[in-house]
């Protein structure tokens, strides 16, 4: 799994802005239950189902919340400044990122973060592989 910093880095595309298409919740962008078309209420949207952003990723803004690496913690002081993970011997609570199709267009903001337990598995939480790059 991708570290915090590596996951909002992939999912901002190469923009600075609240979501990778700007910086207002357009419909039909990302998979919420107030985001538009197409929308599911039992369940995610078929990956693809929206544009991708910057980079070619598809779903980082709703879709499935999903795990990073890190350890929670409530704020950035004393985290890794070269956005390896930040992982602390039995830390029990993680971070979920990207909101989920459950959630309103509020949650699909790039920076936000949710701390879940990491014994709780839900059907709106999952995860994307990532592998490091030469």
């Amino acid at each position: 799994m991708p570290s915090e910093a590596e996951w909002e880095f992939a999912a901002r595309g190469g923009t600075q802005s609240t979501f990778w298409w700007g910086d207002q919740m357009k419909k039909g962008t990302a998979d919420c239950k107030d985001c538009g078309e197409p929308y599911h209420a039992d369940a995610p949207v078929p990956v693809g189902s929206f544009a991708p952003n910057g980079y070619g990723l598809y779903d980082m803004n709703g879709s499935v919340c999903e795990w990073v690496a890190d350890c929670w913690h409530s704020s950035y002081k004393g985290a890794p400044a070269d956005g390896r993970v930040w992982d602390e011997p039995s830390c029990s609570v993680r971070v979920i990122r990207g909101g989920s199709w459950r959630e309103g267009g509020d949650y699909m903001q790039s920076a936000t973060r949710f701390k879940y337990s990491a014994s709780v598995r839900q059907s709106q939480n999952g995860f994307r592989v990532a592998r490091d790059t030469q």
